[in-house]
């Protein structure tokens, strides 16, 4: 596994914690920085400031093969909370994976940290290197705003991200309860996620959020549908797909292939007899002078 890339930016996180010789408690003599020690599984104890619930079984047991052929590659963080007991501050899916394969004894960091240290570890290392969803990566956020009494611009030196970033996952968290599910097992993707955002209510976001299930939206009709919503209009449709007409796919590939070319939102009615209209949307004058100059060139 990668090393975290280190930031200057990091200040009291991660990469300082971890770049102080003193902290290195594996053994009375004074250990140079990087030095690992090979601790017995059955000494750890897993962190109670784990971002992450759950863990994949299948990827589990695949990572479980990898070490059974090549080891554990990259050691685990922990901090020693007396004789032969560790706390794991940084992973917990490795060991979890090395108790599978049968492994007694795992390569380790051996650092002392107090709680928020302690939190504050947990939480940037596993933003930056874990698979969080976009919901398990906000509530770390949150978290490390909230407990670890640092600004947003802060955190995000931490973590490497800017401001609005950080504070694009931070909205996240005021969807609706089964939005922020649909996100972490994926019907949704943050995309979509970051179009709803722009809804202000709840009502109108859980409508559009079983719309994007039930028509399979992509993220620019999503939208588009928002800033329709936004505009005035009442009813929320698919920007590709009108009420009261049959879909045919073959439309949809034609109108999908005008917006890419026009970069513009794009209405389709279809009548009878192959007959219809096509909408285009623009935003000004000078916009629509653009779509102009794009279909005088067609």
């Amino acid at each position: 596994m990668n090393n975290i890339k280190k930031k200057g930016g990091l200040g009291r996180g991660l990469s300082a914690l971890l770049e102080t010789a003193d902290t290195d408690i594996t053994s009375k003599e004074v250990r140079p920085i990087g030095s690992v020690s090979q601790i017995p599984v059955s000494q750890l104890e897993a962190n109670p400031f784990q971002p992450r619930t759950e863990f994949d079984q299948t990827a589990l047991e695949e990572l479980a093969t990898s070490i059974k052929v090549h080891g554990v590659i990259q050691p685990i963080t922990v901090r020693k909370m007396g004789y032969d007991k560790y706390q794991i501050i940084s992973g917990e899916r490795r060991t979890r994976a090395a108790i599978l394969a049968g492994i007694e004894r795992i390569p380790a960091y051996v650092r002392v940290a107090n709680d928020q240290d302690m939190l504050e570890m947990a939480l940037i290392e596993n933003i930056q290197r874990s698979d969080l969803n976009a919901i398990e990566v906000a509530m770390s956020y949150k978290r490390l705003l909230e407990e670890c009494s640092i600004n947003q611009d802060e955190l995000g030196e931490r973590v490497g991200k800017d401001r609005s970033t950080v504070n694009n996952y931070l909205r996240l968290l005021k969807l609706p309860d089964q939005i922020q599910a649909g996100i972490q097992t994926g019907k949704i993707s943050m995309g979509h996620a970051r179009a709803m955002i722009n809804m202000e209510d709840p009502v109108d976001q859980m409508s559009l959020f079983n719309q994007i299930i039930e028509e399979n939206l992509n993220v620019r009709m999503v939208e588009a549908l928002v800033k329709e919503k936004k505009n005035g209009n009442t009813g929320i449709t698919s920007p590709l797909r009108p009420l009261g007409t049959d879909w045919d796919p073959d439309i949809d590939r034609i109108t999908e292939e005008f917006y890419k070319r026009l970069k513009a939102s794009v209405h389709l009615k279809n009548g009878n007899r192959g007959k219809g209209k096509i909408i285009i949307s623009y935003k000004n004058r000078e916009d629509l002078e653009r779509i102009l100059n794009l279909v005088g060139r067609s």
